[in-house]
């Protein structure tokens, strides 16, 4: 599989993802939108962003495994967080950097949305990955 991370010198230099990804493979992963539940159903970090982001990414984690995947085949990942402020942005950027390739992140967008599909979730993200 081959990939080719694209940031224009004409557009911003954004730091934590690219501007665009190409990738070229022979599977596609397709992952749903991950909240902070664990493999029992219960909610982790309740009222805690930084508890609940790390748990999303364990869960995309998992997923990506199932699949024969790790977060280096990532290449597009969407993330709602209820009620953003910008204030919220440094904690975000700290987990993920545990979780993604440092030199090629992939292809990102970051969305304040007034709430997601239960209270408590506070976080969700979905992501595609090229293998």
């Amino acid at each position: 599989m081959s990939k080719q991370f694209i940031n224009p010198i004409e557009l911003s230099n954004p730091g934590t993802y690219t501007h665009v990804v190409v990738a070229e493979g022979k599977k596609m992963i397709f992952i749903s939108g991950q909240i902070a539940l664990d493999a029992s159903g219960q909610v982790i970090g309740k009222g805690d962003l930084r508890a609940q982001t790390k748990q999303v990414f364990e869960n995309l984690k998992t997923a990506l495994a199932s699949a024969g995947a790790t977060f280096a085949d990532v290449v597009k990942m969407n993330t709602y967080i209820v009620n953003y402020k910008p204030e919220m942005r440094p904690t975000l950027v700290e987990v993920r950097a545990a979780y993604l390739p440092k030199e090629y992140p992939p292809a990102s967008t970051l969305v304040g949305v007034t709430a997601l599909a239960r209270e408590e979730f506070l976080i969700e993200i979905e992501a595609i990955a090229v293998v």
